[in-house]
């Protein structure tokens, strides 16, 4: 990360990723116009972040990238007045991004 308004930059170390989430995975609706508070606990529900900062280490996600992670993986963190998470790159489930190919390997 770079230094903003005379703040401190911020270098992740290792297989660290520094991920902001979605605005979009607050409140959100059902299929049937029910509203979901963002309190509400899904079981095993998967969400998606922004990779804001990566360490050496990581192979596979880019500054940028959307990544795909349980919320019981995560470490919360505020820097520079704004909430993100930390997590390591082994408990990325999927990368999101321009840059890859067209074979994403997933059958749906």
């Amino acid at each position: 990360m770079s230094e903003t308004a005379g703040k401190l930059p911020i270098k992740m170390l290792h297989d660290r990723i520094l991920v902001a989430l979605r605005k979009e995975d607050g409140e959100r609706r059902s299929t049937g116009g029910i509203l979901i508070p963002a309190t509400a606990q899904v079981a095993k529900r998967l969400i998606w972040g922004e990779a804001r900062g990566v360490g050496s280490s990581v192979r596979q996600v880019k500054v940028g990238d959307q990544v795909l992670f349980s919320p019981e993986d995560q470490h919360e963190v505020e820097v520079h007045g704004e909430d993100l998470i930390i997590l390591r790159e082994r408990d990325v489930h999927a990368v999101a991004a321009e840059r890859i190919e067209e074979s994403t390997g997933l059958y749906l």
